[in-house]
């Protein structure tokens, strides 16, 4: 059920305090430790963050799709890294449970999921599998009464924290493509999982991604995600709530971006007049401006329509394409407007302009969201 408006309200402006007095003071220290401090997270667990999409029978705040892209619109008000810390508990890792999981699947770990005591990650990725998910070669084998699992997962993000994953395993070999494929809970403490280094990033640091292997470890299959075979299925279910969230996430950057660039312009000076007097920086933030607010409102749309009960898919796609790129093309202008400024480290311009690459990519590239796009389209059309 959704929040009455006043909870709703008191909500948003808690999260809003807590990003503009504990995660924005610290961004360049976080950036410089590759490090969210542990007070930070503490804080998040607290305000209830880890459990925004968790039903409230499970502890979790059990939000709506558009009071989630509301909470979002906040986190992205800061660097990205602080959202990574409680993103995979809040979408793609705890999703598949919620949406499929068993009542003994869910007792057992949304509670723990929703407090933060254990944070989950999303086992999708392969060296060979990434925007081709249908070609995932980890496989998952039927032995007696559990499953054996071998293979190599890449980029999971959270996976040093973790104490779950959501896997994504081939159960079938001998059938090729999504037919084969089952979703699986794997405690990261079962024997037979190393976790490699963390990645080198061109941007967010803080929020760290690493390789997961798998050798002959052994998952009972009481843990199985879902029937048996059905596992590409609750990938991309979960998929669609989790673009919808990145969505939002987006718009709040850049809405933080254009805040950042019309400060500046409004200090700046050049020629003897403040640089917000050119008609040609005013243009910059005029498109900045455009583009987010069609992001804001696209997001909303496809959220309430989410919460309607309507299918979303080719409106999350949609939404995750305009918003992802709309916010690189805001950071560039950004960048632009701040001048050599904004190609320096202190005024934290670059940093962001290195963060939000990545939204292009993750939850699917903006070419997958174009195929998505373009073949609900044509489905549509027969």
């Amino acid at each position: 059920m959704p929040l009455d408006p006043e909870t709703r309200a008191q909500l948003i402006d808690t999260v809003h305090r807590f990003v503009q007095e504990q995660c924005v003071p610290i961004e360049a220290k976080v950036a410089e430790d590759d490090l969210v401090p542990d007070s930070v997270i503490a804080g998040m667990r607290e305000l209830g963050l880890f459990g925004l999409s968790i039903p409230e029978e499970y502890g979790g705040l059990g939000l709506s799709m558009e009071e989630e892209v509301l909470v979002c619109f906040e986190l992205g008000q800061t660097s990205p890294a602080f959202r990574s810390v409680i993103g995979t508990n809040v979408g793609i890792g705890s999703q598949g449970v919620v949406m499929f999981g068993t009542d003994e699947q869910k007792r057992e770990w949304l509670p723990k999921l929703a407090s933060g005591e254990v944070v989950a990650s999303f086992a999708l990725t392969e060296p060979n599998a990434g925007s081709d998910a249908a070609s995932v070669r980890t496989t998952a084998i039927r032995d007696g009464d559990h499953y054996v699992v071998n293979g190599t997962k890449r980029f999971i993000t959270n996976a040093k924290r973790a104490g779950m994953f959501t896997l994504m395993a081939r159960s079938d070999p001998a059938k090729k493509g999504a037919g084969g494929i089952s979703a699986f809970i794997v405690p990261a403490n079962t024997p037979g999982i190393t976790i490699g280094k963390a990645e080198k990033k061109m941007g967010q640091q803080g929020a760290h991604i690493h390789d997961v292997i798998f050798e002959n470890a052994r998952v009972p299959a009481k843990l199985c995600l879902g029937p048996e075979g059905e596992g590409f299925k609750v990938a991309m279910q979960v998929l669609d709530r989790g673009r919808l969230h990145i969505s939002a996430v987006c718009v709040g950057v850049a809405e933080r971006l254009i805040r950042e660039a019309v400060n500046y312009a409004r200090e700046r000076e050049q020629f003897g007049q403040k640089i917000a007097e050119f008609q040609l920086i005013q243009g910059m933030l005029a498109d900045c401006k455009t583009e987010a607010y069609a992001a804001r409102c696209m997001v909303l749309d496809a959220a309430r329509k989410r919460d309607a009960g309507e299918k979303v898919t080719m409106e999350a796609a949609c939404s995750k394409y305009f918003a992802s790129e709309m916010v690189g093309r805001v950071a560039d202008k950004a960048v632009q407007i701040f001048g050599g400024a904004g190609y320096v480290a202190d005024y934290g311009i670059e940093r962001f302009y290195r963060d939000v690459r990545i939204f292009r990519l993750y939850e699917g590239t903006s070419q997958i969201q174009q195929i998505v796009i373009a073949r609900n389209l044509l489905r549509g059309a027969d």
